[in-house]
């Protein structure tokens, strides 16, 4: 019998101290570890990142996508974490991804602006607005990705 499908919608502030350039390379070591070990687990998702928080959906096995929540409220570099979903699923929006990232070098302030522009607050959306919002980005990302090939 198949594991039931979990989906996690999170958010918390980045805690990650240092320069710009420290915060970028702390961003790719997660995003390099993840896609290494998220096969392994059978998980999919996408992170996004700014200069203030972190946006994450995870989805996967109910026991390794919890295994995983436990790991991120012990992580120093997240505080304030706050789970905005957790619920079964009938099938992954993220199926294709290891882990899709949206976001923006540290010290650069695109997603900020854009942040600002389109009223978007995880404090203030819902687990199903946050990954509506989030599929759409990495949606967009991918395909401005294949266009410039």
């Amino acid at each position: 019998m198949q594991e039931e499908l979990r989906r996690l919608v999170y958010y918390s502030v980045n805690a990650i101290e240092g320069s710009a350039d420290d915060i970028d390379h702390m961003l790719r070591d997660i995003l390099e570890t993840s896609r290494r070990n998220n096969p392994k687990l059978n998980i999919t998702g996408a992170l996004m990142f700014n200069a203030n928080c972190f946006v994450q959906v995870l989805e996967g096995p109910r026991a390794a996508v919890e295994q995983l929540l436990q790991r991120f409220h012990l992580d120093k570099r997240h505080k304030s974490l706050a789970v905005l979903a957790f619920s079964p699923i009938p099938e992954r929006a993220f199926g294709e991804w290891s882990m899709a990232f949206v976001g923006a070098r540290a010290a650069d302030g695109r997603l900020e602006a854009f942040a600002a522009e389109s009223g978007f607050d995880p404090t203030r959306m819902s687990g199903e607005a946050t990954l509506d919002f989030l599929h759409k980005m990495v949606l967009a990302q991918d395909q401005e990705l294949r266009q410039s090939c």
